[in-house]
């Protein structure tokens, strides 16, 4: 009687494996399609969540203009309501502005209508900034069920996820930072992809979150990769 039992055991957790996976993974397509990266490994995409943030996204636009590379924020909708002028910063620095949730839950967990208010509330937050539409969004921890990129898609937003990141979110200094993006972009030439790289110029908790080691790898990935490589923005792998 033992093998039934193991045999059910062993297939409801490879359901809830392979449900983790669809709904966490960053490069899974199972629930719906998300723009991840384009086939030319020489394309690389600077994305930062969680802001605006203060001083961290202006330093960045700074650097960026400095190498003339455009990047996408993909911003929290109560950070965007406090601080709107960053917001019209980054989109005069000729960026994307993406929408990255009104308070940054983790959608996966979360009711329909809850899903469908924070990324109406967002969108408004950057419209009522911008006075343009919103086209892109992220999901916040990159979790989605098929719901959230049902509704996403319903409100003429695109999902981007990444392939590359710094897990910059932790306190692990500038080179820890720099080379894990580092593996990411080697592991997506490898399989003849672009590189999506995931940082963050801002932090869920609040505005004011040290960003500084981010903003530093940005420059060293800059230094480097500058006039190798083809900067761009998620727009083009759509």
């Amino acid at each position: 009687m033992l093998t039934p039992i193991l045999s059910a055991a062993g297939v409801a957790a490879a359901a809830v494996g392979g449900y983790a996976y669809a709904a966490m993974w960053p490069e899974s397509q199972i629930f719906g399609r998300t723009v991840v990266a384009g086939t030319d490994p020489n394309e690389f995409a600077l994305t930062y969540d969680d802001g605006p943030n203060e001083p961290e996204t202006a330093m960045l636009l700074d650097l960026l203009a400095q190498y003339e590379v455009h990047a996408t924020f993909f911003v929290i909708g109560r950070f965007a309501r406090q601080r709107p002028e960053i917001l019209r910063a980054v989109a005069a620095g000729g960026h994307v502005v993406g929408n990255h949730s009104m308070t940054h839950p983790k959608l996966l967990f979360c009711s329909a209508q809850r899903v469908h208010d924070e990324l109406v509330g967002c969108n408004a937050a950057i419209e009522d900034a911008l006075g343009e539409p919103v086209r892109f969004m992220r999901c916040p921890h990159g979790m989605r069920r098929p719901v959230v990129l049902r509704t996403a898609r319903a409100l003429g937003l695109t999902p981007v996820q990444w392939n590359a990141m710094g897990q910059d979110w932790n306190p692990i200094g500038v080179d820890r930072i720099v080379a894990n993006v580092e593996r990411g972009i080697a592991r997506n030439r490898r399989r003849g992809r672009g590189s999506n790289i995931l940082l963050h110029d801002g932090g869920q908790a609040g505005i004011g979150q040290d960003r500084k080691a981010s903003v530093e790898a940005t420059r060293r990935l800059l230094e480097k990769y500058a006039g190798s490589v083809r900067f761009v923005t998620p727009q083009v792998w759509v």
